[in-house]
């Protein structure tokens, strides 16, 4: 009776070996990515709107931009942040 069942066994398991659970997990995929940025977006529809942006003057639109494009020309100086050895908040003596 054990050898007759035996290549059935065999057959089954084999058979169940072959089958995969990918069409589960790919039905799904990226969905956590899609849910992430969805709720990093503000405003989805922003650039549907033609309005232009309120709250900020010309003149001081136009600084901003000045000075954004001036940081590009000419970088802010660069500090060196390691202290080692030396005082926190005050002078040496």
């Amino acid at each position: 009776m054990f050898i007759r069942s035996t290549p059935l066994v065999l057959a089954c398991l084999l058979a169940a070996g072959c089958s995969s659970v990918t069409p589960n997990y790919d039905a799904r995929f990226g969905e956590a990515v899609r849910d992430a940025r969805k709720k990093m977006t503000l405003n989805p529809n922003a650039g549907k709107n033609g309005d232009p942006v309120t709250g900020m003057d010309g003149r001081a639109s136009r600084e901003a931009m000045v000075q954004y494009q001036e940081s590009y020309k000419k970088p802010p100086p660069v500090t060196n942040v390691i202290n080692i050895g030396g005082q926190i908040g005050g002078t040496a003596k």
